[in-house]
């Protein structure tokens, strides 16, 4: 920003400059041409009058010196003619006398008692300023007198004022420069420790507030109306913290003392109500169960890790060698397919969890005999197939809300662990959406980034990767411990 309001202020000052100072040079050289060609008209003026007098005399060996001494003194060029247009005298050293120059235009012109001042170019190509004056006595034409006189020490005067306009536009802006520097710095300072906050609080610690003590008055308030908010977030955070580390130990024990007291009514109660005992047994473990996904979503949001390459093909074969045995049990086979998928950025441990979910999920509502496929398309991009009974385009849309379940569902789902596979994957950069199966069941879709992208993730991510003892939770139907 600083930069950028450095580059407007100079702008401006350039534009200032530029009204101010090439009219005042287009002025000046344009008042320089006007006095050269005066004092050029005024002087071949006069000159013609002192020769037409000598012409009148008789008098013209003395024409070569009135010329010669003109020309040495100014440095113009005098060139004298009689009433015919023969030279009768030239200044210039190569000139001579005698040649007849009545069919040139300007003489021809004096002749007429017509004076002419313009801009002309000589043979050699340089630019000069040329008036040719009638010499005559009233309508009497004795001769005429041609001055030219060169543009060179004009353009040399005129270029001189640019360049002198140039020196003073840039000093005034390399002051403008320093001060909008120093005013740039001033106003953005707030903005740039604001930014070093911003940074700091996202990474969960605000170390270093925002300096609100110098900079504009709005800059100022901003800065502390950001710690104020930042300070409330972080004691926001810190008492959720602190809820989930010890909701964690209070709630634990009471439902494990609560079940095994109803274990222990077994052996009194009457046999008709032992069906009632086991669900009231049930229902504790889903609340046991939905109280894990509660601390992990909790968890989840509140800390944060940064992504890291990971390698995928791995972590697909170390679940898969993992699940195969309770897939076996319920005579399910899972199969892996598609090409190498490499390593990709993810949360550490974000990849087990995420695919144990899926999994979970699938064995649940995969009927004996159907396989689960773990597809690896391009693009970092795996696909967890099952041949279930599938949801519905309404059930899909809804799949990743908290605690919802499916109406049909017969499992005693929480509804917790399709949200937490989300967080786990947003928070690695990637997404991952659901979509129906070929034929039968369900696609889940998750799309993660390659690491050989460059730059790879530089924001920090909201997570805490789960235990991988913790059981998983499924939304679309229920839950299953992990083996």
């Amino acid at each position: 920003m600083t930069r950028r309001l450095l580059l407007s202020y100079l702008a401006l000052a350039l534009l200032v400059l530029a009204g101010l100072e090439l009219p005042l040079g287009y002025i000046y050289a344009r008042g320089e041409i006007s006095r050269a060609s005066q004092s050029v008209e005024r002087d071949a003026s006069m000159l013609a009058e002192v020769t037409e007098e000598n012409i009148e005399k008789g008098n013209l060996e003395a024409l070569p010196d009135v010329v010669g001494d003109y020309a040495t003194r100014t440095g113009g060029r005098v060139v004298v003619t009689d009433k015919q247009g023969i030279v009768l005298a030239d200044s210039h050293p190569a000139g001579r006398t005698g040649g007849d120059l009545s069919a040139q235009p300007d003489i021809a012109r004096a002749l007429r008692n017509q004076p002419t001042v313009t801009t002309t170019t000589d043979p050699d190509g340089s630019e000069v300023l040329s008036a040719t004056m009638p010499g005559s006595s009233g309508t009497t034409i004795r001769g005429a007198l041609r001055l030219t006189y060169p543009m060179a020490e004009v353009t040399g005067r005129i270029h001189r004022i640019w360049g002198a306009l140039a020196l003073a536009g840039a000093c005034i802006l390399a002051a403008v420069a320093l001060a909008a520097f120093t005013l740039a710095r001033w106003i953005t300072r707030p903005l740039r420790t604001l930014e070093q906050a911003t940074t700091q609080l996202a990474d969960g610690h605000l170390a270093n507030p925002p300096d609100s003590t110098t900079g504009p008055p709005e800059l100022r308030s901003l800065a502390a109306s950001f710690t104020r908010t930042a300070t409330r977030l972080q004691h926001l955070l810190t008492s959720q913290q602190a809820f989930a580390s010890e909701a964690s130990h209070q709630l634990k024990t009471p439902l494990t003392a609560l079940r095994l007291r109803l274990e222990n009514f077994e052996p009194y109660l009457d046999p008709r109500a032992h069906g009632s005992l086991e669900e009231a047994v049930g229902e504790v473990e889903r609340l046991n169960r939905m109280l894990h996904g509660l601390l992990a979503l909790a968890r989840l949001e509140n800390t944060a890790t940064t992504p890291e390459p990971v390698d995928l093909d791995a972590v697909i074969a170390d679940r898969v060698a993992v699940w195969e045995p309770l897939a076996a049990e319920q005579y399910v086979t899972l199969a892996v397919t598609g090409l190498p998928a490499g390593r990709v950025w993810a949360i550490p441990g974000a990849p087990e969890q995420i695919i144990d979910n899926l999994l979970a999920n699938a064995l649940r509502v995969s009927p004996p005999g159907t396989t689960i496929t773990l597809h690896r398309a391009p693009g970092a991009e795996l696909h967890v197939i099952d041949q279930g009974p599938g949801m519905t385009e309404a059930d899909r849309a809804r799949a990743f809300d908290r605690f919802w379940r499916a109406s049909d569902t017969h499992h005693d789902g929480t509804g917790l662990g399709l949200p937490i596979v989300r967080h786990l994957v947003h928070a690695s950069g990637g997404g991952i959406t659901l979509h129906p199966a070929p034929g039968m069941g369900l696609d889940a879709r998750v799309r993660l980034r390659p690491a050989a992208e460059t730059g790879g993730l530089s924001a920090k991510a909201a997570i805490t990767v789960l235990p991988q003892s913790a059981p998983s939770h499924g939304s679309q139907s229920g839950a299953a411990r992990r083996p």
